[in-house]
């Protein structure tokens, strides 16, 4: 057997070891984000809007921070670039803040596109689990095709789904990422360690 081959087993093996010691932690996430989604998907208005809040602060206090570093480090190349920045995200924060609802309707826009991009993202990441590691991989590319059936659901519906879509979205994906996470924990947790 090639050196190469050999070590490619040994290095699954070991991962296999590591997700059937640590499948506890896995299912904890799971669970974890399926209580998170769920209530999100019970309220889905309340969630698009503590989502805006949030990365509103989220925004304003690394904008704060960055305005803090960049003077500090007046000298360093890229002053203005990184006042710049710094400003971007204080603008961008202050925003969300000031009118959550309006942040709503931007952060769906910009949502949309991500789900559309990590679904596509979740589903290669599943088909190498399926090729290299683990069971219950199906699960993870049923979280895939939800990203994308979800984002083409938002985008049929337009305008009148930018109020809730934020919060159900947001809701739907935790609930499914934590119920890929609790099987793949309960399938790791019956595997025997190699």
């Amino acid at each position: 057997m090639p050196l190469l081959e050999t070590d490619l087993e040994a290095g699954l093996a070991q991962a296999r070891r590591a997700l059937h010691q640590h499948w506890g932690f896995f299912l904890a996430e799971g669970g974890l984000l399926a209580v998170l989604g769920l209530a999100a998907v019970l309220l889905p208005l309340l969630a698009g809007l503590a989502t805006t809040i949030f990365l509103g602060w989220l925004f304003l206090i690394a904008g704060i921070g960055g305005l803090v570093f960049t003077f500090r480090a007046r000298g360093a190349p890229g002053f203005g670039w990184s006042l710049l920045s710094a400003l971007a995200a204080m603008i961008a924060g202050g925003l969300l803040l000031w009118s959550p609802l309006t942040g709503l309707v931007t952060l769906t826009y910009v949502l949309v596109a991500f789900f559309i991009f990590d679904g596509a993202l979740i589903i290669a990441l599943a088909l190498a689990h399926r090729r290299e590691l683990s069971r219950r991989w199906e699960w993870m590319l049923v979280n895939g095709v939800i990203d994308l059936v979800l984002a083409g659901i938002v985008i049929s519906g337009m305008p009148g789904t930018l109020v809730w879509a934020l919060g159900l979205i947001v809701g739907i994906d935790l609930l499914f990422g934590g119920a890929s996470l609790i099987a793949m924990a309960l399938a790791a947790r019956h595997d025997t360690a190699p």
